[in-house]
């Protein structure tokens, strides 16, 4: 992490922001730059806020993160989700293959939570005057010179501020005005997924399960206050989309009919219209996030596989590095440099291996440890052990 000059600036650079995405990475940006005394707004296309989303596991990198932005934030996080502790990894007829207790709090001074997306947008939004988040505003472009961005939006009028910060995801509409990219990369894995009132028979025990199939694989989490998550995906080199809901539901237990009942009843269990079906995308790593008075966070910035679920907590740890490169730097030029410095090259690399890392779990070796190289397993620590370690430096 690139070191920021730490002589904080007593006026900031920039007095009006705009955020387009009201998702984790908006809202954590928001909170941070208010903070600082400035004007942020946030634009959100969707109507209103409803549950939504799926399962997210908020790694040590990402809690240090937000409890830097928002202290006691990581509180309200735990009695929201689920601390795991236990985990099982399975097969499709439900023989355990072996059994893990997590390290995490013990290694890096947090644990692994899970929570549903909607909750930690919630706990989220509640930091944040209600009155600066803007629904039913769906971004379709901007303009920008030297002295503003004016954002245009379908069928709204437009808005103009100092700053424009793309947080509005894979699809993000500011990175493709920005460099036109066009659709982004299918990396070959199909998913299907869904968040519940149901308690697993297996909670007792663990508080996530993983099942491991042939070019398939599922997760069952606890996400706390008596939801789970099921997330199951399979290696398919081309995908298709069903037609409707009830399609979705048949295509999905269609490919776990082999599976033990168990797993499929979490799935029964689920109304058609709640399951989301989608192709897992990532995007070419850019070589720079901004232009002039716009740039990217979170997905928009580096969209990468879920495979170590590490979206969102890449984004909470930018959240954190653009406000302190605003506190401390004297033009926003200057701030948007420091950014991309302290965090391109570190994305790129969780990317990276993001996307090795969920094709890897359509490996036969998978279940195996003991096939796999030493080295390689040394490797696969000190890596984790650089993601996870991840600490915010927080300059006086």
């Amino acid at each position: 992490m690139n070191k920021i000059p730490t002589q904080k600036l007593s006026k900031p650079i920039v007095e009006k922001v705009a955020i387009v995405g009201a998702g984790p990475g908006g809202l954590t940006t928001a909170i941070a730059l208010q903070s600082q005394g400035i004007d942020v707004q946030i634009y959100e296309k969707a109507q209103e806020f409803r549950p939504a989303g799926t399962g997210l596991g908020l790694a040590p990198n990402g809690l240090n993160s937000l409890d830097a932005i928002a202290p006691g934030i990581v509180e309200t996080l735990k009695s929201s989700g689920c601390q795991v502790i236990h985990t099982v990894l399975k097969n499709i007829k439900g023989e355990t293959i072996r059994t893990s207790q997590t390290k995490y709090l013990e290694q890096y001074g947090q644990p692994l939570l899970t929570v549903w997306w909607y909750h930690l947008q919630q706990v989220l939004a509640s930091k944040l005057p209600s009155d600066i988040i803007h629904l039913n505003h769906h971004c379709i472009g901007f303009d920008q010179d030297d002295n503003g961005v004016k954002i245009h939006f379908d069928g709204q009028k437009s808005v103009d501020a100092d700053l424009l910060i793309g947080a509005d995801g894979v699809n993000s509409v500011v990175r493709e005005t920005l460099f036109a990219e066009g659709k982004p990369n299918y990396i070959g894995s199909m998913c299907w997924r869904a968040v519940i009132k149901y308690h697993h028979e297996l909670f007792n025990d663990y508080e996530l399960i993983f099942v491991i199939g042939n070019k398939q694989f599922m997760y069952i989490v606890n996400v706390g206050g008596g939801y789970t998550s099921w997330i199951s995906r399979k290696f398919l080199p081309d995908y298709s989309l069903s037609q409707n809901a009830d399609e979705v539901k048949s295509r999905i237990l269609q490919e776990l009919a082999d599976w033990d009942e168990s797993f499929r009843a979490v799935v029964e269990a689920t109304p058609s219209e709640q399951i989301l079906e989608g192709p897992i995308c990532d995007r070419p790593p850019l070589t720079h996030w901004s232009q002039g008075r716009v740039t990217l966070l979170g997905d928009a910035a580096h969209p990468m596989a879920p495979a170590m679920s590490q979206g969102a907590n890449t984004t909470f740890e930018d959240a954190y590095e653009l406000a302190q490169c605003f506190s401390h730097s004297a033009t926003l030029e200057e701030a948007l440099s420091n950014y991309e410095q302290s965090r391109i090259d570190r994305t790129k690399i969780i990317q990276a291996r993001s996307a090795w890392g969920e094709m890897r779990y359509y490996d036969h070796t998978f279940t195996s440890p003991s096939q796999t190289p030493q080295r390689q397993m040394t490797l696969n620590d000190d890596f984790h052990k650089w993601v996870y370690s991840y600490k915010p430096t927080v300059a006086s």
